[in-house]
């Protein structure tokens, strides 16, 4: 025996209310959530505190970029003077000396470091053997755990006119090379150590991001005759692609970002007509030259550059691929 259950309706001579929509869940439903996962909420107060005093309330001293700001004097500055300092850094040499150098290592940086973790997850994919994968994968990943002070100075030593490479070059014939004086290597080293430094660990996010990919896909892909290279661009490099872009976006966001710590421990005078960024050249005119004011007019052009290409590359990335970070 069988019933059928029917929706309730009103009875006759009561109209249903025209335009009734459902009730808003109530203002205090936050509120018992906040008491009921309390614990939870509780992990997110240290880091929301660190970015509110190490990254939002700094940014009201931006202020001093548009006042004459003299140490001693006033906080946010003495006078007002505009864009006078946006003139004078636009009109400096030096400046765009330097912009030109950051373009540089930050392209030289995206075109080399994001690819090639990449390309080591995907070789490590394919390697069978459990033993050899890990020891791979932690000497690879071994280098981030070092400072960069200990990786810029195991950099210089190597690379000394009197270390192991000049004196393996040495051995072959070759003269001795001036690594670290002359500018024409500085780029090269940068780069160099940075790949050295990053891609083992970069590898792990994409090595994480090839565990979800259905193995049912490789499977299909095999029935249509498809080889190991056509799996991997038909089937491995869509299934990480997602985490790819975001990568991607936060690299171009970090763009004009090169690094500083590096940059400052690896370069000196002779090398600054290619090694001299925004961030050294902010640190120089703001901390050895006291020119605190034309520096954060400099690193407040640096930061709106930033802003963005990450706005534009999430633009495009959501409008070609359809995945960005917002």
């Amino acid at each position: 025996m069988s019933t059928s259950v029917k929706s309730a309706s009103p009875p006759p001579g009561i109209e249903e209310p025209s335009g009734a929509v459902a009730r808003p869940a109530s203002r205090s439903g936050w509120r018992r959530a906040l008491r009921r996962d309390w614990q939870l909420y509780s992990l997110a107060v240290l880091p929301l505190l660190f970015f509110l005093v190490f990254r939002y309330l700094p940014m009201i001293g931006n202020v001093i970029a548009f006042r004459r700001f003299e140490p001693g004097g006033s906080m946010f500055g003495e006078d007002w003077v505009g864009l006078r300092y946006v003139r004078m850094f636009l009109s400096d040499p030096t400046f765009w000396q330097v912009f030109r150098n950051t373009l540089w290592l930050g392209g030289l940086t995206l075109v080399f470091c994001f690819p090639i973790p990449i390309v080591l997850a995907l070789l490590l994919n394919e390697v069978r053997r459990r033993s050899l994968k890990r020891f791979v994968q932690s000497v690879s990943y071994l280098p981030h755990f070092l400072s960069i002070v200990i990786v810029a100075g195991l950099t210089l030593q190597m690379l000394a006119t009197d270390g192991p490479v000049n004196h393996a070059l040495g051995r072959l014939g070759h003269d001795e090379i001036r690594f670290i004086q002359e500018p024409g290597w500085f780029r090269t080293i940068y780069v160099g150590s940075e790949i050295w430094q990053t891609a083992g660990w970069g590898t792990i996010l994409y090595l994480a991001a090839l565990t979800t990919i259905d193995e049912d896909l490789y499977e299909a892909a095999r029935i249509d005759g498809a080889n190991r290279w056509r799996q991997i661009w038909h089937v491995t490099l869509p299934g990480i692609r997602p985490t790819m872009v975001t990568l991607l976006i936060l690299n171009v966001g970090t763009f004009m970002a090169v690094g500083f710590e590096k940059v400052l421990l690896l370069y000196n005078p002779l090398t600054y007509p290619t090694a001299d960024v925004i961030s050294t050249y902010v640190y120089r005119a703001g901390v050895e030259s006291n020119s605190f004011s034309y520096a954060a007019a400099i690193g407040l052009f640096e930061a709106v550059i930033g802003l963005v290409l990450i706005t534009t590359a999430n633009t495009l990335s959501r409008r070609t691929v359809g995945t960005s970070l917002w």
